[in-house]
């Protein structure tokens, strides 16, 4: 039996929310075992890292915006309220037992500080220097120069007075320097003096020996010395220091002293002894004659005898021996110049 009812009408693809708006297209999705893909593992939520970072970002900027030299300040902004659920509120400590934050906190409305109600842009600055206007990354910029300057002007002190130090050590080296450079030189005078005056005195002592004491002939050539070797001598060496001259030229007394022995004496020939004062035996040989006698005083430069040849001699000289007290010999010429006499 047929009904008279209209038939239903086919769902349409455009629907009107419930607000009234334009109409949009709904889609049917009727799900499958085979259209959804099976899932495996543990079921995990992505991190939302790009979300975190720009979050990051954006307070950081805030921050350099409020701490640029321009700082923000909200005095003159509306304050805004902040409620929170009862739920929250109810279990918040209260502020008054916070460490550190108690005693910022007062009943007290006149004892709250008021230091907050300064603007940002005076952080840092001294009273003079908010008084004056003056700008807190300017007086920033100006305490760092300063202080540049002050650490400046301390390493430039202290390289001052190392420099200062180092040429008052390199003065005190050179004046030490010269000060032993001066008694160096000081003392080679001092030395060379005292060995002028050494040998001044030494000289002045033989000149005065040399007045008092004489050489044995005034004309002569010395033809034998002293240690020489030789057949013609008995013991086979020279004994004394030979004068060779003319014959009978006269042979003078050395110094003052006495005629201990005149006489002939073998192969001396005629010979004469004088004795000084302090001992010492002065020896005249081969004179051709003798002109003293034993026991007389002479006196320096007086003629004792005359040069000859007698005894053992191959020609005319004054056999000069130097003895000392006890009878031992020694070298003429070297006592000779030991008194001043220069042979």
């Amino acid at each position: 039996m047929a009904s008279n009812k209209p038939a239903p009408e086919a769902p349409s693809p455009f629907s009107t929310d419930s607000y009234g708006g334009a109409e949009r297209s709904v889609g049917e999705w009727n799900p499958t075992e085979d259209s959804i893909r099976p899932v495996r593992g543990r079921h995990r939520v992505a991190k939302q890292r790009g979300l975190a970072r720009s979050s990051t970002v954006l307070g950081v900027g805030v921050i350099a915006a409020v701490g640029a030299g321009g700082m923000a300040t909200a005095q003159d902004k509306a304050p805004v309220s902040i409620s929170l659920p009862d739920s929250i509120a109810d279990n918040l400590p209260d502020a008054k037992s916070l460490p550190g934050v108690g005693s910022f906190m007062s009943d007290d409305a006149e004892a709250a500080p008021v230091a907050a109600a300064a603007p940002l842009t005076t952080a840092g600055l001294t009273s003079a220097e908010a008084e004056q206007g003056t700008d807190a990354g300017e007086a920033l910029r100006a305490r760092i120069l300063q202080q540049a300057e002050q650490q400046q002007a301390s390493a430039d002190a202290e390289a001052k007075a190392a420099a200062e130090k180092a040429a008052a050590e390199k003065a005190a080296e050179e004046a030490k320097k010269q000060q032993g450079e001066a008694e160096a030189d000081a003392a080679a005078k001092k030395k060379a003096a005292e060995e002028a005056a050494k040998k001044k005195a030494e000289e002045e002592r033989l000149a005065k020996l040399a007045a008092s004491f004489s050489l044995p002939a005034s004309s002569y050539t010395i033809s034998s010395t002293y240690g020489q070797s030789g057949a013609m001598w008995s013991s086979g060496q020279h004994t004394g220091l030979d004068f060779a001259g003319a014959a009978g030229s006269p042979l003078k007394a050395v110094h003052s002293g006495t005629i201990t022995s005149a006489g002939w004496s073998g192969s001396y020939g005629y010979r004469t002894v004088l004795q000084l004062d302090d001992g010492t035996e002065i020896w005249y040989a081969h004179q051709s004659s003798i002109d003293v006698s034993v026991g007389q005083k002479v006196t320096t430069g007086e003629t004792i005898g005359r040069m000859g040849a007698t005894g053992n001699v191959t020609g005319v000289h004054l056999h000069m021996e130097v003895r000392t007290a006890g009878g031992s010999a020694m070298d003429p010429m070297a006592w000779l110049n030991s008194k001043g006499l220069s042979v």
